[in-house]
């Protein structure tokens, strides 16, 4: 891994965030495939101008603000599966905007202001955290490699330097948007959880060290087997690398346009998404491959892997071999061992 580098400058982040999230300035530069130019809106020049303290930007990262935000736009209960639908599509929306605007301002925000290093300040409320606290805790054996794990979270600021150069190499391209499967139907990259849920439990926007990730380059979400990406080029690309890393099964196909309505992305087939790779250099795709190790490594399903490694340990945590020699030998004398009895025997 090459050494961390400084975060950007006001001016050269809050140009390339908007590029990320789809608002390019008419200076930006011209992309090749897919390459678009919007306007911010209204409403966004008008927040531009309001100056958001260090705690209140930070206050937007927090899980808290995000459950408000997600949670608080429909109710939850429905009566019907219609009806249902379109609370998801509400839902969804909602969150999508949140997701854009927070990092907008993330990046328009003077160096001064910008909380340093984030991601450190937020890791107590990721659930790979929580996974991770839970594991060591399990680890009576030493079956999982505490010190290196260990090491790797107290260094979680990293994540931030690297996603800051990443930022700055990455081209201007339109949002476009990806549906991501998995084999099982989980969500491994711990999406932000809108909707109804087939077998993984809910993540609160901001839950998960993914979506802090991720919400620098787009915005995400999953819903009940699927999970939906709406951004740059890398974010699809470290969705690919982190579920390669982990050995997970998954296919990418095109974001249909009409799954997130009233949010403006481009709906690209393979092709396009070929062009698009084809317009990283090599340095950036290495810079984000390091990136998904990272997550990959930290992540929930890595941690359920050592979990289930220590639950086999302790089901094998004596010689069965001679265990059963011991049975044969009582067994062969017609004897079994009283309460008093301290022979082992299974």
């Amino acid at each position: 891994m090459t050494e961390p580098t400084a975060k950007p400058n006001a001016q050269a982040g809050s140009q390339s965030a908007i590029e990320a999230n789809g608002n390019k300035p008419s200076n930006a530069p011209q992309g090749t495939v897919s390459d678009a130019q919007y306007s911010m809106t209204d409403t966004q020049e008008d927040d531009s101008a309001v100056v958001f303290d260090k705690a209140a930007l930070l206050a937007l990262f927090t899980v808290d603000s995000a459950v408000d935000t997600a949670h608080t736009v429909t109710p939850q209960v429905q009566t019907d599966a219609s009806t249902d639908k379109d609370s998801v599509a509400v839902q969804r929306l909602a969150l999508y905007r949140a997701q854009h605007e927070r990092t907008r301002l993330l990046y328009m925000a003077p160096a001064n202001t910008r909380p340093t290093y984030l991601v450190q300040t937020l890791k107590s409320q990721f659930v790979e955290y929580q996974q991770y606290l839970l594991a060591q805790q399990l680890d009576k054996r030493g079956l999982m490699d505490t010190n290196g794990l260990e090491r790797l979270w107290q260094q979680l600021h990293v994540v931030d330097d690297i996603i800051a150069d990443i930022v700055r190499h990455m081209p201007a391209q339109q949002p476009a948007g990806w549906q991501l499967t998995t084999q099982d139907g989980r969500n491994p990259l711990c999406y932000a959880t809108i909707g109804k849920l087939k077998n993984t439990k809910p993540i609160f926007d901001q839950g998960s060290l993914n979506s802090y990730v991720l919400g620098h380059f787009g915005v995400s979400s999953f819903t009940y087997d699927r999970g939906y990406y709406i951004g740059h080029v890398v974010g699809y690309l470290f969705s690919c690398y982190f579920c390669a890393h982990l050995s997970i099964s998954y296919s990418v196909t095109a974001l249909a346009p009409e799954v997130v309505a009233d949010y403006e992305y481009a709906s690209l087939e393979t092709p396009h998404m070929v062009r698009l790779l084809q317009g990283l250099d090599g340095y950036c795709k290495k810079r984000i491959y390091q990136l998904a190790v990272i997550c990959a490594r930290l992540s929930v399903f890595a941690s359920d892997k050592r979990i289930e490694r220590m639950l086999i340990a302790e089901v094998n945590d004596f010689d069965k071999k001679l265990q059963q020699q011991h049975l044969d030998v009582l067994l062969l004398q017609g004897l079994m061992p009283d309460s008093n009895d301290s022979t082992p025997l299974f």
